[in-house]
């Protein structure tokens, strides 16, 4: 709080006005009498009557010559403009729009100041131009700040920046410490004391996340942000630590998802950090499985992770759930919701989550086995779940086959199926070779009736299409890889890739920042090229090996040529 105060009996009319930039810029420079007359100057702006320049002297019992030396000195300061001596006739100027400030420096005033000076200036081997210390000591002369304290404040920038030391720099940092209305020794020692602390810590998360630069006046935002939020030194370290490699923005977001989950202390971020890797890399695992590709894992550790963390399941089951979810063509919302239906059914531990799993796959491979009989049947679920019924009702897989033979060509095989499984089951046929000539069904030897509408024949037949080019196409890459793969066993061939790499690396940046290293890299490409020659040679290859030899070179086995036009090179599969 400041030391005095208006009382509530104070009213306007009873006092003058003084600017708070004359208290503040020139008050502290000024001695006593000259404050007297200023302020008894301002007095008299407001009097109606005259007052006399010598009434004025007698009554501040300060002799006339000096009484107008110090109008004089405010002149200097561009406070008040003079417009007779004999008679002192003056004018005041406002404060805020002085320009001019004490023109005459004394150099008595400043010897214990320059001496210091130059000892700090020279442990740093700096020299600093005549305007350069001019600029300081009118600094030293317009701002409030004692000389010790801008020693301090000189001796911090000396230590920060040892050679590159500059008065700009200086400079800079004692007017910000003016603003701050901190001017003397004890107030500027205080909040460099706390500076460097701060300096400490920035530099230690610099180290954690592999920053090589020194700390600037723009990072000091960031710790006095997680400041305001609550946030221990420690926490934020453990943060650093984490990301391990990063900068101050990326550690932000982490610092302000442990502010938002309330984790604020060292242990709590440990904790929360432990937890969120496991999450995370559940989720990246998880996504691996599935085939889906995840870029900010935060959304799915939160959504699903968690969740299914908490209810029990581990690493293990939840990867072995995702593999038979990828099967599915499952995403993270409908893993969710299959493993919602198992909790429900109480499938929580390894043991029943292996068995549900294995349940399912052997369902999964029967649905499989149906497809080429039937035609194209989605994996899902309910399909799933019907394979589960026809074994509940005690039908062997022969049997199950013979229904799919016979829906063939239907436009829904697998209902077309269980109506004919559902009839068998009611009749009491357990075995194909009991299946009469005549059923519900229709008889044995007919063809079933196609149901397919022109739309799903259509359908059908683009399907069969792109899977037969599928399959040349893989068959071409899949020999390609092996080549490949075959070739990376060999040492050398698999030394010389290496090299080649590393040059080809070496290289780009050799040609930005050291021109003169190129020959020395271009001859190791060469070198390695021939050794890499050389195993190709060995192992009876070339390079044409790693590259896919399609069947149709019209289309590359993509069914397309390059004009957009069907190639003609599909020959349907005989049925």
């Amino acid at each position: 709080m400041s030391f005095a105060a208006f009382s509530k009996d104070f009213t306007a009319n009873m006092f003058t006005s003084v600017e708070n930039q004359f208290i503040t810029k020139y008050l502290p420079q000024a001695d006593g009498d000259a404050v007297r007359a200023y302020l008894y100057g301002l007095y008299v702006c407001q009097c109606s009557g005259e007052f006399e320049a010598e009434t004025a002297a007698k009554l501040l019992r300060i002799p006339l010559g000096k009484f107008i030396s110090i109008f004089e000195f405010w002149e200097e300061c561009d406070l008040v403009r003079i417009l007779s001596r004999s008679p002192l006739m003056l004018e005041y100027l406002p404060v805020n729009a002085a320009v001019g400030k004490p023109k005459s420096v004394r150099p008595e005033k400043y010897a214990a100041f320059n001496r210091e000076f130059y000892q700090l200036l020279q442990r740093a081997k700096k020299d600093f131009k005549p305007y350069e210390m001019q600029r300081i000591l009118e600094f030293l002369e317009n701002e409030p700040m004692e000389q010790q304290a801008f020693l301090l404040v000189a001796e911090y920038c000396v230590k920060k920046d040892g050679e590159k030391v500059s008065s700009a720099h200086m400079l800079n940092k004692a007017q910000k410490l003016c603003r701050e209305h901190k001017y003397t020794y004890e107030q500027v020692e205080a909040d460099l004391a706390d500076f460097n602390a701060r300096e400490k810590e920035l530099t230690k998360l610099f180290t954690l996340l592999g920053i090589y630069r020194k700390p600037q006046d723009q990072d000091y935002a960031y710790l006095e942000k997680w400041s305001s939020r609550g946030m221990q030194t420690g926490a934020v370290a453990a943060c650093a630590e984490t990301l391990k490699k990063g900068s101050l923005a990326s550690l932000d977001l982490l610092v302000e998802e442990l502010a938002e989950k309330d984790c604020k202390t060292e242990k709590e971020a440990r904790e929360y950090l432990k937890q969120r890797e496991i999450r995370t890399n559940i989720v990246f695992k998880v996504a691996r499985k599935l085939g889906v590709k995840v870029q900010n894992p935060r959304p799915f550790a939160e959504e699903y992770a968690e969740k299914w963390l908490e209810r029990g399941y581990d690493e293990e089951s939840l990867l072995l759930v995702a593999g038979l979810g990828m099967k599915l063509s499952f995403g993270f919302p409908e893993l969710d919701t299959l493993l919602d239906q198992m909790y429900g059914m109480g499938i929580v531990d390894s043991a029943s989550v292996r068995a549900y799993c294995a349940e399912r796959e052997s369902r999964l491979k029967l649905l499989q086995k149906l497809q080429p009989l039937c035609g194209v049947i989605k994996k899902t679920t309910a399909a799933l779940d019907m394979v589960a019924a026809w074994k509940n009702w005690e039908l062997s897989d022969a049997l199950i086959m013979e229904a799919a033979k016979r829906s063939a060509g239907a436009s829904s095989p697998l209902p077309y199926i269980n109506k004919l499984l559902s009839e068998w089951k009611r009749e009491g046929i357990t075995d194909p070779a009991a299946i009469p000539e005549k059923s519900a069904a229709g008889t044995q030897t007919a063809q079933p009736r196609d149901y397919r509408t022109k739309a799903d024949i259509n359908a059908d037949a683009r399907s069969a299409r792109e899977r037969w080019y599928a399959l040349r196409r893989n068959a071409a890459v899949e020999r390609a890889e092996h080549a490949k793969a075959a070739a990376e066993k060999d040492e050398q061939f698999a030394a010389a890739e290496r090299e080649l790499k590393r040059a080809e690396i070496d290289l780009a940046k050799a040609e930005v920042f050291s021109p003169a290293d190129l020959p020395a890299i271009q001859s190791r490409i060469g070198q390695a090229k021939v050794q890499r020659a050389e195993a190709l040679s060995r192992l009876h290859m070339t390079d044409a090996d790693f590259v896919p030899k399609y069947a149709c070179v019209k289309c590359s086995d993509t069914g397309f040529l390059p004009d957009g036009r069907m190639c003609d090179c599909y020959v349907p599969e005989q049925e």
